[in-house]
Order: C-alpha cells, then sequence, then structure tokens
C-alpha cells in the first residue's frame, strides 16, 4: 500500500471538484444569485427612487384614500425595477396626533388650525403606527425599499416632506441617507401628489437634489386648488414631472 503524507493527502483534495465540496444546491443558488446581478437593469449609481406613503388609510377603503390610489401601485413596482436605490417613507402616526380631527373637537375635517409652525390641516385619523391603516398596501413590492423613513410619530407636529417634519426644521433623515450614498438625482411617486409627494420634491431640489416626479405613478387629495398650487410650486422650484422614460 502506498504510504500516504501530507503533501499527497492535499494534493488530492485539489482533485475534488467543487460540487463534491459545497454540494450541488450551493453552487446553483451562487450561480443564480450571480445571473441576477448581471442581468439587473439598474440605471446610474447617483439616482434613487422615493416612494411615498403608499399604504392601507391612503388606499380605497382607508380612513384618508386618495381616489384610485391603488391604480398606482403595479406601475410603482415595474418603475422599481430600473433602481438600485429604492427608499419608501411611511407616515406613523401616534393616535393622540394633534392635526387628527378626533383630537381638535368642533373642527371640521380638511379645516385648518394655527400651530407654532403654521397652519396646519386637520385630518381624519390615519396611518396609526402599528394599525392596518399604517402597514404598505399588500400588493405594493416592499421588498425591493432599501431604507424606510417613518415620520409624523410625534404627537405635536406633522410631516407632509420625506425630509423634514412641518417645522421645517426637524429632519427626518432621508437627506443624510441620500447624500451618504452619493446620490443626485431623485424620482419621487406616491400619495399624494398634492402633499406628501410635493413637500418631498420642493424639499429635495432646496437641499440640492435634482428632483422628478413620476406622473403616472402618483395621485392627488385634490383639495380645493391643490392640484394648481402644486404644480406652480414645481415650476417655482425646478421640480421637474414626467414619466420615467423622459429622463434615463
Amino acid at each position: 500500500m502506498k504510504k500516504i503524507s501530507r503533501r499527497n493527502f492535499i494534493g488530492s483534495l485539489s482533485a475534488i471538484s467543487v460540487p463534491m465540496i459545497l454540494g450541488n444546491k450551493s453552487v446553483k443558488s451562487h450561480r443564480i444569485e450571480a445571473n441576477k446581478l448581471d442581468t439587473a437593469n439598474y440605471k446610474k449609481e447617483e439616482d434613487a427612487l422615493i416612494v411615498v406613503d403608499v399604504q392601507n388609510d391612503f388606499c380605497p377603503g382607508g380612513s384618508l384614500a386618495v381616489k384610485n390610489g391603488n391604480e398606482i401601485i403595479p406601475v410603482i413596482n415595474t418603475i422599481q425595477k430600473n433602481f438600485n436605490f429604492i427608499f419608501y417613507t411611511q407616515d406613523w402616526h401616534p393616535l393622540n396626533h394633534s392635526s387628527f380631527s378626533t383630537n381638535n373637537p368642533g373642527k371640521d375635517i380638511f379645516s385648518s388650525i394655527d400651530m407654532f409652525y403654521g397652519k396646519q390641516v386637520i385630518w381624519p385619523p390615519h396611518c396609526v403606527f402599528n394599525t392596518e391603516g399604517a402597514k404598505f398596501h399588500k400588493d405594493l413590492n416592499v421588498e425591493e425599499a432599501k431604507i424606510i423613513i417613518r415620520k409624523g410619530y410625534r404627537k405635536e407636529i406633522d410631516s407632509y416632506s420625506g425630509f423634514y417634519e412641518n417645522d421645517r426644521k426637524t429632519p427626518t433623515g432621508l437627506q443624510g441617507a441620500l447624500s451618504n450614498l452619493g446620490i443626485k438625482r431623485v424620482f419621487i411617486c406616491g400619495l399624494a401628489l398634492d402633499f406628501c409627494v410635493n413637500y418631498t420634491a420642493v424639499d429635495a431640489t432646496k437641499l440640492g437634489f435634482e428632483a422628478i416626479v413620476l406622473e403616472n405613478a402618483t395621485l392627488p387629495v385634490n383639495l380645493g386648488d391643490s392640484v394648481e398650487k402644486t404644480l406652480d410650486s414645481f415650476k417655482v422650484n425646478n421640480v421637474k414631472i414626467g414619466k420615467l422614460d423622459q429622463f434615463i
């Protein structure tokens, strides 16, 4: 019998195929993941998608539903395939939030009150944290999100923008996350065009990002002339609006 030396033993290992060591299942899994990365339709590393507040309470059946709000979800799911960096914002209110009609007796829904930071719209209770209404809509492909920014969780102040609460001073952390990743251009979609999408887009430009609102992936609350004012605000603040293929 041939004597097995340490050198012979190590040399014999080199002849063993990788599947024998790792198992076919492991190799196959690795190969699939590599292929996903090779064929992914990611765009520039300086672009990010911000999906604003696509939550149950803002969709049909919710307490503050945007008409046909759920119909933009398939569009958002498709758009997400074009981005590596995807951020979600999520309204996340306490039950005793100062903007809720239930905490403002005698005030009509959609009327306004004076707060220390200015005018505040009175809303029906919505997106109360850890409730069904605060969850993202079931059809939204949330698995694509890299970071979720929760806002409006302080009872004394509302938060429309994904970047700041309504005092225009308290940050949500979104700016820091985008800047740290080297993002220069943000595409914004979700609910609702004339409130949270509007404020997020305008703040983005003020903070030095190029901002583009995706018109086929957002819908408005449409209170009075709120849509007209939003579009005027976009012009004044150099927010672009259009479909994704116009810009990439």
